[in-house]
This record gives structure tokens, sequence and C-alpha cells, in this order.
């Protein structure tokens, strides 16, 4: 959308990948973005090509797959297959609502029966798919939530991201911006319980954002806390993107990660103003793997299918 304005495999797969960039381990510490984020390389392999006639851009999240290939949402209603070795498309299978109408599919999360999750800020919504793209079901969400004017939701401000709590049985969606009412820099964060095959709505968080900026994804970490991406853009300027951690237990507190103005470029170039020429429109976020101190966070920017943005993969390492 314009912005106002799984694990070895897929792991190891990314190392190999096309227009890859890395350090040895002797350059390990000029990775470092933070003390708690290292950026290990970089890919726009992606970056302006097509698929069985489908632009293959627009990505606006991202999960692991259960064979570990990589499923990458565009916000034009279509999902990818990516293979894990290549990052090269594998399958696209097209999205639409109910009428057959095109999707502002924004968040994804692969259930554990292998069926799609996916948000929508159109309504806003979130409909179950089948792995051949078939509506499976739909959720029921808040009437607040809806786009102004049935609801409080602002156009293109509604959910964003999307994730599973460990243990699937609770499912997360995050307003990317400020409900038409509430203080401009408070998100919303809405909860679904599983019943049997079904979810309900349940639990409701309240996120404040830095001054000026979204959220435009969330995931679940290992331990049962988020992290948050926030995003904003200035225009002649760029974006800003930072990584928090937040934690549903404890009122939404959130601690920063990083800032990723403070990674290395490692060679990265910009199409257009960016205060760091690694940076691009950053959307999607997906955990890859994990070791005992250290998740694997696979982060993709959304290029709008315009001239002046890149559609990059990032290959972090995130200490919580």
């Amino acid at each position: 959308m314009p912005l106002r304005t799984r694990l070895a495999l897929l792991t190891a797969g990314l190392a190999a990948a096309t227009c890859l960039t890395a350090a040895g381990p002797a350059q390990a510490t000029s990775h470092a973005c933070s003390p708690s984020v290292s950026v290990d390389r970089f890919s726009d392999a992606l970056d302006k090509t097509t698929y069985d006639g489908t632009f293959v851009g627009n990505l606006s999240a991202l999960a692991v797959d259960r064979d570990g290939s990589l499923a990458a949402l565009s916000d034009r209603s279509s999902l990818f297959r990516l293979d894990a070795r290549t990052l090269n498309p594998r399958s696209v299978v097209p999205l639409a609502d109910e009428t057959g109408a095109a999707l502002d599919s924004e968040g994804l999360v692969v259930d554990g029966d292998g069926t799609y999750l996916v948000t929508s800020e159109t309504e806003p919504s979130v409909r179950r798919y089948s792995r051949a793209g078939r509506i499976l079901d739909r959720l029921p969400v808040p009437d607040d939530l809806r786009v102004s004017p049935a609801g409080r939701g602002q156009p293109n401000g509604t959910f964003e991201g999307l994730t599973l709590m460990p243990g699937g049985r609770t499912l997360v969606a995050s307003m990317e911006y400020a409900l038409t009412g509430d203080p401009v820099d408070t998100v919303r964060f809405q909860t679904w319980t599983r019943h049997g095959s079904h979810f309900r709505p349940a639990a409701r968080y309240t996120y404040r954002t830095d001054p000026g900026l979204g959220v435009p994804e969330i995931q679940a970490t290992p331990d049962g806390r988020l992290l948050v991406l926030e995003r904003g853009f200035t225009a002649g300027v760029g974006n800003t993107v930072r990584l928090y951690l937040a934690d549903p237990r404890h009122a939404m507190r959130k601690t920063l990660l990083t800032d990723l103005v403070t990674c290395p470029s490692l060679g990265a170039t910009a199409k257009q103003p960016q205060p760091n020429p690694l940076l691009d429109n950053i959307e999607g976020m997906t955990i890859t793997g994990r070791t005992k101190s250290t998740l694997k966070v696979l982060l993709v920017s959304d290029d709008n299918q315009n001239t002046a943005q890149t559609t990059r993969f990032y290959s972090l390492r995130v200490r919580v």
C-alpha cells in the first residue's frame, strides 16, 4: 500500500540468494545496528521482476510455510511462495473477497493446518484461505475498527500486521494508525481466541508509537512478546524504520531494539533520498529461526510498484 506514505532451510537458502551481500565472522561487529540487532545481508533479487504474468512486488507480509518455503503477500491480492534457496517464486495464488473484488492484503499468518489467514485494510477484514486461494472463513471484526463512516478506522490505516501467538490459540492484528478520536500516536492491537475451528474477538491492547510513525507489522516471539515495526516517511528525507519489543502482559510496554538508520549500508543503494541507503519502505517481517538467545528475522520492503522504491529483503539477528 502507498505509505502515508520459517528454520534452517530458509536461512541457509537466503545465504545463497542472488544479489546477496554478507560478511565473514571477522566482520560481524561491523554489521551491528545496535547492541541488540545486527544485519547479516540484504537481497534485491526480486526487485522489479515478474512471475507467471504477475508483478513480484508490493510485498506487505512474510510468513514461513510448513515446508520451509517463504510465503510472501502482495497488497495487490497475490500470494507468492518463494524458494528457500534462491528467493525465486515457485507459485502465485490470486486472492479476492467474496464478490471477487481485489483486496488491500496486508497481514499474513500460516495456520497450523496450512491454511492462510490474511488481512485486508479495505473494510478491514481477516479471512481464512485454502492453499488454492478459496475463502474458507471470515473472522468477526468489532464495529469500531471498521473504516469510517461505519467505524472509527482510517482508510489505509487499519489491519496492517497479523501474527499468531505461541500455542496457536491467540491471533493478533495491529492497526497501522490511530482510530478517529484516539490520541494520534496510539494504535490498537485486536486479538481473537480460537474456539474449535473458528476465532472470536477477545482482548484489545493499546500501543503507543513514536510521534509520526505507524505500525506496518508485528510478529510474536517464542516467549509471548511481540516484535513491532514502526515506520514513517518524510518526502525529501526518506524512511524511518524502528524495531521494538513489546509485551502484552505488561501494558504493551516497549523497548527499542534498533533504529535501522544506524545499520551499516552493506553497499546498498537507494533510488530516492534516504538517511541510510539500506533503508526503504519496510513493511513485512517474519521470524525464520532461533538460537538460545537470538532470533533470525527477515524483513521485506514494499516497493509500491514505484520506480523510486525497491523490493528488498533484510536478514537480521535480534537479541531479545
